[in-house]
């Protein structure tokens, strides 16, 4: 049984629903996973005592408000991402990428300055779907009650939180021991992770496991660019680089044949075209480690959708839980997309040690909107404050120069006992680095 050592905050992410239960579960199981990983692989006979503290957590679930750059404050939404009042009710729209403010304003057939007008004279379903249909993002303001008889609802509420499946192929090349502490206990050293995810689970996660040692390489198509301050946030500890797949399909397949781990973030399908579902991995990697993310799940009506955190609150009944009918609100973090996050960095931690001890890998997958169930429906919050009060961020903020100007940012709060304090890099340049490993 492992020790934690855990400060409670009164005022940590207050909220309607349990969000302060739910980051500190998802960051307790990322710190408890990698401190396991730590032990078995440095062999120590203990594992790690885990330290939680609400206000490292607190401060890490909005990572991305922190987060300035030469003293710039970030921009966390575009101006057409927001709630719009219909004809008959809410819709909650994502336009923050080009793409997809285009593909709004051509489902509307309106210039910007005329949206809220367009809007005002449709129902919410309907936007939704036109807008869909064009490619792009917006969500009917839906209760709780109208989400659960929906048939998205039913097919995600017959999942588990994690989706685990062993893959019958052994590991081809076996993880070296650690040296024990008193050098930083690093789990993840060595491990090469493929990171082909983007906002904000994804990255999360995989900024989380470069925390913890491993080599993460982002790989994203060179003509969709990242949003600056998303890769500010997020880039930390990483290495980026850019790959057309079509055209670059055999430097691709020079890394995964060295992967130990491959993370996609893109909506259920849109890779596989590519032959970068999980089946057709793991037969040109054996003992590949793979974890999926997506925004409702990849089944059910909804499982090809793009869906964003904000889109997810507004479908599952959060917006107008954490609201009213007036006006619908928003949880205070991204809780969606950070406690998933963390959830899959802490499935990813558990396959790698599985893998040590067995042998296989592992696919796992999570979804927001099976995290949106838990948080609405499964999760009990605690009424006892037996600590401090969370009084800001201060504590838990550190600075550092890059080749993005001086940054600001909320430092990790996955900790356990003789581990890393903080990345070993601060982001880059997106797209500057080769895609290529560091030599082992």
């Amino acid at each position: 049984m492992t020790d934690i050592k855990m400060v409670r905050r009164e005022g940590a992410l207050p909220a309607r629903l349990p969000v302060r239960d739910l980051a500190r579960a998802c960051v307790r199981a990322c710190a408890l996973a990698g401190a396991e990983l730590g032990a078995v692989r440095a062999g120590l006979r203990e594992v790690p005592e885990v330290l939680l503290d609400d206000g490292a957590v607190a401060t890490a679930f909005v990572s991305e408000r922190h987060l300035s750059v030469n003293g710039r404050a970030p921009v966390t939404f575009a101006p057409l991402s927001r709630f719009w009042r219909t004809a008959d009710g809410w819709v909650r729209t994502h336009a923050n990428y080009p793409h997809h403010r285009e593909r709004l304003l051509s489902a509307l057939g309106v210039s910007e300055a005329d949206v809220e007008r367009a809007l005002a004279e449709r129902s919410a379903l309907e936007v939704e779907e036109a807008v869909y249909a064009a490619g792009g993002l917006a969500v009917a303001v839906r209760t709780a009650e109208e989400w659960a008889a929906h048939p998205q609802a039913a097919e995600v509420a017959r999942r588990p939180l994690v989706e685990r499946e062993r893959l019958d192929t052994a590991r081809v090349r076996a993880l070296p021991p650690l040296p024990p502490p008193p050098a930083p206990l690093l789990p993840a050293a060595g491990v090469r992770v493929l990171d082909l995810t983007r906002v904000l689970a994804g990255p999360v996660a995989t900024r989380t496991l470069a925390l913890l040692g491993a080599d993460v390489l982002r790989v994203d198509p060179p003509g969709i660019p990242e949003l600056p301050d998303q890769h500010a946030d997020t880039g930390f500890g990483k290495r980026s680089a850019t790959l057309d797949l079509t055209h670059d399909r055999a430097a691709f397949e020079e890394l995964l044949r060295e992967a130990d781990v491959v993370v996609t973030g893109y909506r259920p399908g849109a890779l596989d075209r590519f032959g970068l579902g999980p089946e057709a991995l793991v037969e040109r990697r054996p003992g590949l480690i793979v974890g999926q993310l997506s925004a409702w799940g990849a089944y059910g009506p909804w499982g090809g959708r793009r869906g964003f955190d904000s889109l997810v609150q507004a479908a599952t009944g959060i917006a107008l839980l954490q609201g009213s009918p007036e006006q619908p609100g928003a949880l205070p973090a991204q809780a969606l997309d950070h406690g998933t996050g963390y959830l899959l960095a802490a499935e990813i931690l558990r396959a790698l040690t599985e893998r040590v001890q067995e042998g296989y890998g592992r696919v796992v997958r999570l979804a927001l909107a099976r995290t949106a169930r838990w948080l609405t429906d499964e999760i009990t919050a605690e009424t006892a404050a037996d600590g401090p009060a969370y009084e800001g961020p201060e504590p838990w903020l550190a600075e550092t120069d890059s080749a993005l100007g001086r940054l600001l940012y909320a430092r990790s709060p996955v900790s356990f006992a003789g581990g890393p304090v903080d990345w070993s890099r601060p982001p880059g340049v997106w797209g500057s680095d080769p895609a290529r490993w560091h030599a082992v």
